[in-house]
C-alpha cells in the first residue's frame, strides 16, 4: 500500500497500473458478533466509538465491471451511524441477501470517497488506473426493466458502503465503474470526499424533476440547514433562485447559514418548539406557532417546498406548514421513521408527500459537475484520522457537528490534492466557511 501512496503523493499516477495490490488493507468495519451489543439502550445512548474498529480485511476479488480505488479520504453520513448503532435493523442482513464476497462476518462501512483508480475489472472502458475519481453510492445491476427509466428504482439497487460491503472508510474500497465521477480539481482529498452523498441526495430531492422540481421564486423551508444534507439545500435554494427558511438549533448554526447568503433563519432551540406532547401526542398548537414564525419571515407566505429529512419529529409540522398544493419532500428519517401527520391538512389542501432516496447517476453526476464549476462548495467543518472514526460518528449522531466530517484514509494530513490553485483561491472563503465552527 506504501508504494501505491506514495506514487500518488508524487502525482505519478500513471505508475499506479503496475504496481502490486496488497492482499489485504485497513478498514474501519463494524462485527456481525456485535449487533446485539446495544440491545435494549435508548437510541441516544448507542456509541460508535464502541462498535467501529479499525481491521486489517482482504482486499476482495474485483469482478467485471467493477474498480478497486485507493482512498485518499472519506466522510460520514448518517447510514454509517445507522450501521454503528445497528438501527433500524443490523447491515448483517443486506450483505447476507447479496451473499457471496459481500456476505462476510465483518462489514467495511463508508458511502462516500475521494482517491484514485488502481485497478479495474473486465469490461471497464471508461475509467483507468491512476484516474482521480470520486465515487457516488448508488450501487445497481439494472438486470431488470423497472431501473432503465430512473435506475433508483431498480429492485436490486443499493446503496454503497451500507447495503453493500468494501465501502469507502478504508485504505482500498471495492465500486462499480458507474459509480465514479471526475474529482474536482480545486479541491483537497478531504473536501472532495464530503458532498458525494449528500450533495446528490439534496439535489435529487430540491432540483430534480424526480423530487420537488424546485423553480425560481419558490420558498423552502430546510430542517436542519447547517448540516451534512441541509448546507447543501440551502446552496441549491439559493443558487435556483429560491428563497430559503432555514431551520437550525443554535446561534452557531444561524450564524453559517446567514454566511452562506440565507436571510430567514429560525433558531427552533431558542424559539422552544415542542411538536409533541408526550410520545403519542403532537402539539398542534406548536405547529400553528411554527407557522405563524414562518409567515411573519416571508411576509405572508407558506413555503412552497419543505425539504424533510428529520421524520417523525417534525413531519406533523412539515406537513402543516405546507402552503395550499405544496411539496413535502422526504429522503430520511433520523428522528424516527414511523410518521404521524393530520391527513386533514394534506388531502383538504392538495399538498404532496414525495419520496426521494439519493439519486441516479445523472443527477449524482449533475451535483458533482456543480461542486466542479465551483458553484456548490464543499461544507467540512472537521477532519478525523481513521483512528479516530467512532468519534467522528458519534459526533453525527450527537448532532454535535456542522455541515459534513471528514475523514483521512491514505491521506497522511489535511490539505493535500489541490491540481487546479486559481479556480481555488476564487472560493477560498466558501470553501472554508464551515471550519472551525
Amino acid at each position: 500500500m506504501q508504494k501505491i501512496l506514495d506514487a500518488i503523493l508524487a502525482d505519478e499516477l500513471d505508475a499506479i497500473g503496475s504496481l502490486d495490490v496488497p492482499e489485504s488493507y485497513r478498514g474501519v468495519t463494524v462485527h456481525a458478533d456485535e449487533a446485539d451489543m446495544f440491545s435494549g439502550l435508548e437510541t441516544r445512548d448507542k456509541d460508535p466509538r464502541k462498535s467501529l474498529h479499525v481491521d486489517e480485511v482482504a482486499t476482495p476479488e474485483l469482478g467485471p465491471g467493477e474498480a478497486l480505488v485507493a482512498v485518499m479520504a472519506s466522510a460520514i453520513n448518517y447510514n454509517t451511524v445507522w450501521t454503528s448503532i445497528f438501527e433500524p435493523v443490523s447491515t448483517f442482513g443486506f450483505l447476507k441477501k447479496l451473499g457471496g464476497r459481500h456476505n462476510l462476518p465483518y462489514h467495511v462501512v463508508g458511502s462516500d470517497l475521494a482517491g484514485v483508480v488502481v485497478r479495474t475489472g473486465p469490461g471497464v472502458t471508461a475509467w483507468k488506473p491512476g484516474d482521480r475519481v470520486v465515487a457516488h453510492c448508488l450501487d445497481v445491476p439494472l438486470e431488470a426493466p423497472d431501473g432503465h427509466n430512473d435506475t433508483m428504482l431498480d429492485p436490486q439497487q443499493r446503496i454503497w458502503g451500507f447495503e453493500t460491503n468494501f465501502g469507502g472508510l478504508a485504505d482500498l474500497a471495492l465500486v462499480k465503474s458507474n459509480q465514479l465521477m471526475p474529482m474536482p480539481k480545486h479541491l483537497t482529498w478531504e473536501e472532495a470526499a464530503s458532498p458525494g452523498l449528500v450533495n446528490s441526495t439534496a439535489y435529487r430531492q430540491l432540483v430534480s424533476t424526480n423530487g420537488a422540481n424546485m423553480k425560481q421564486g419558490d420558498t423552502v423551508l430546510i430542517w436542519g440547514a447547517s448540516g451534512g444534507l441541509g448546507s447543501y439545500a440551502t446552496q441549491f435554494a439559493l443558487n435556483g433562485g429560491a428563497t430559503p427558511i432555514c431551520v437550525v438549533s443554535s446561534p452557531e448554526k444561524a450564524e453559517i447559514v446567514r454566511s452562506m447568503g440565507a436571510e430567514l433563519i429560525i433558531d427552533r432551540s431558542a424559539e422552544g418548539y415542542k411538536f409533541w406532547k408526550n410520545e403519542h401526542e403532537q402539539d398542534p398548537r406548536e405547529w400553528k406557532r411554527f407557522g405563524a414564525r414562518i409567515r411573519e419571515l416571508t411576509g405572508g407566505e407558506d413555503p412552497d417546498i419543505v425539504f424533510e429529512h428529520p421524520g417523525r419529529e417534525t413531519f406533523g409540522a412539515s406537513v402543516f406548514v405546507a402552503r395550499k398544493g405544496g411539496k413535502i419532500v422526504t429522503c430520511a428519517s433520523t428522528s424516527g421513521y414511523m410518521h404521524q401527520y393530520d391527513n386533514r391538512y394534506l388531502w383538504m389542501n392538495l399538498k404532496s408527500i414525495i419520496s426521494s432516496h439519493f439519486a441516479n447517476y445523472r443527477e449524482a453526476w449533475e451535483a458533482n459537475r456543480l461542486i466542479a464549476k465551483g458553484k456548490i462548495h464543499p461544507t467540512v467543518s472537521k477532519v478525523y484520522s481513521m483512528d479516530e472514526t467512532g468519534q467522528a460518528a458519534h459526533d453525527v449522531h450527537r448532532n454535535v457537528h456542522q455541515g459534513k466530517v471528514g475523514v483521512l484514509c491514505l491521506a497522511p494530513e489535511e490539505g493535500l490534492g489541490v491540481l487546479d490553485h486559481e479556480l481555488r483561491a476564487k472560493h477560498l472563503t466558501a470553501i472554508n466557511r464551515f471550519r472551525g465552527v
